[in-house]
């Protein structure tokens, strides 16, 4: 078995293990699963580099092809370069960490670490596919499994919200699958074959025509997962109503989906119908990143408060996306990793510090540094991380984002550029202002000081998280450079088109 194919078959092995075990046992095998995925993406990592020093130029590395369905041609299909490998090690950290802070759950224990390795299954799935139809299929297998991990194990309005979130993706589902058959039947190869491989199909010219009508489709079916304003509104009540682990995956991962299609399949295979659009969805960006950190002000509620800082911080990737230079692009790709880091680790502490205090209301708690030094100093630099500091992953992200945006001498785009800019100082007014009534001064609720601190198990989860953003952001060249050599061959077919 090939080693990309390993990644989707280590969390079948680990569900099919789980089910034969006793609740007790099911976290534990959950850990080793993801532990051994982690150590395997690490290990591609290294191929990958290993590869690259002994002169291997692919475009795509460790490559396989078998045919599923010759009539349509439909391929399982997988490789991956600098992009792929980078979101893969994002996914495998964040499953890990995932499965720790998850580690009270105690209704229905092993439905609900099945039901999260199956979303996991299909994001890797996603992130290996070269061919489009399985790559959707993936997409959809990661999507399905929300609706069961929101709607049994959530809190709150969670039937509501699952049903909301279910049906808008399901919506965008629509939108991308007429995307994706558009760009097939557009596809043909010398001799007239249709294909779904991506990578071929980059090296063909779609008509213009064609391109006019199925990009916006394309581009609006990854976007809603995205949070493209303003079909974003399924996201804030899906991350107040998952569990811990799901808010992590969800915003972390599954979200990184929709940046990912946006950029590698709607931009760079339709980039006569990315550059007629490009003015509607900058201004749609725009507004979702100004937007969202001005919901986050109003919001009392830490998940609200992270689910709309959320909104904001993807309207950076999508908003790169639409810059048309080799720069934006990495940085639309760093943006995605650091702000999965980022997210995942508020999401954490979130669910940590709810599980100790019972509310999530900022105004109800107080003083709580005082009790959890280890997660309130943890919230601290996670705060820190969010609003861009130097030395975190979000830095080096963002920079890269707005020095690619100002290679653009247009007018319009500076000046969308200076407004998005601009939700990085409301994002400061936010972060501060919550970690500061959550954790600073007299302690409010006199409940509240016997709380227990981290545990161990959340200590690897929270630890990891930290350790990962701040190395991103004090030694980002390996990451960036490998991101940049990644979009190369597909950018500059991008631009010769």
């Amino acid at each position: 078995m090939d080693k990309l194919s390993l990644l989707i078959w280590v969390p079948v092995i680990t569900m099919i293990v789980m089910a034969f075990v006793n609740d007790s046992k099911v976290k534990w095998v959950g850990a080793i699963g993801a532990a051994v995925q982690l150590i395997q993406s690490v290990l591609l990592l290294f191929s990958f580099f290993a590869a690259r020093e002994a002169g291997d130029t692919s475009e795509m590395l460790f490559t396989t092809d078998i045919v599923w369905y010759k009539y349509l041609n439909i391929h399982y299909a997988t490789g991956v370069d600098g992009v792929s490998i980078a979101l893969i090690l994002l996914t495998s950290i964040i499953v890990f960490t995932g499965v720790f802070a998850s580690w009270e759950i105690k209704d229905r224990t092993k439905e609900f670490f099945i039901t999260l390795y199956m979303l996991a299954t299909g994001v890797f799935g996603f992130f290996i596919s070269l061919d489009l139809f399985t790559m959707f299929l993936f997409y959809e297998l990661a999507v399905i499994p929300m609706y069961l991990l929101i709607g049994i194990w959530g809190t709150g309005p969670k039937e509501y919200s699952a049903m909301k979130l279910t049906l808008m993706l399901m919506g965008a589902s629509a939108f991308l699958l007429v995307g994706i058959l558009g760009i097939y039947f557009n596809s043909a190869l010398d001799g007239g074959q249709l294909t779904f491989n991506f990578i071929e199909i980059s090296k063909i010219d779609i008509p213009a025509s064609a391109q006019y009508f199925f990009f916006p489709l394309t581009f609006i079916g990854f976007g809603v997962l995205g949070a493209l304003y303003p079909f974003h509104t399924w996201s804030p009540d899906g991350h107040a109503s998952a569990p811990t682990a799901v808010s992590m995956l969800h915003a972390g991962v599954l979200m990184k989906l929709g940046g990912y299609g946006a950029l590698r399949i709607a931009v760079m295979l339709m980039p006569e119908g990315a550059h007629h659009y490009q003015w509607i969805f900058i201004i749609l960006a725009t507004i979702g990143a100004v937007y969202g950190a001005f919901g986050a002000i109003w919001q009392k509620d830490l998940k609200y408060i992270n689910a709309y800082s959320s909104v904001s911080h993807l309207a950076f990737i999508l908003f790169a996306a639409l810059m048309f230079n080799q720069v934006a692009f990495e940085g639309a790709v760093l943006q995605m990793i650091s702000h999965g880091l980022i997210t995942a680790l508020f999401f954490a502490l979130i669910g940590m510090i709810y599980s100790r205090t019972k509310t999530r209301n900022i105004n109800e708690m107080g003083g709580l540094m005082k009790v959890m030094p280890v997660l309130g100093v943890a919230y601290f630099i996670a705060g820190f991380a969010s609003l861009g500091l130097p030395g975190f992953s979000a830095f080096v992200a963002e920079m890269t984002i707005f020095v690619g945006a100002f290679q653009n001498e247009q007018m319009f785009i500076r000046v969308a550029t200076i407004l998005v800019i601009s939700s990085i100082v409301i994002t400061a007014v936010y972060v501060l202002r919550a970690a500061g009534t959550m954790l600073m001064g007299a302690i409010k609720n006199k409940d509240f000081e016997l709380l227990p601190d981290a545990h161990w198990y959340d200590k690897v989860a929270v630890f990891v998280l930290i350790a990962v953003i701040a190395g991103m952001g004090m030694f980002p060249n390996w990451l960036a450079t490998m991101i940049y050599d990644g979009l190369g061959p597909m950018f500059e077919r991008f631009v010769a088109n």
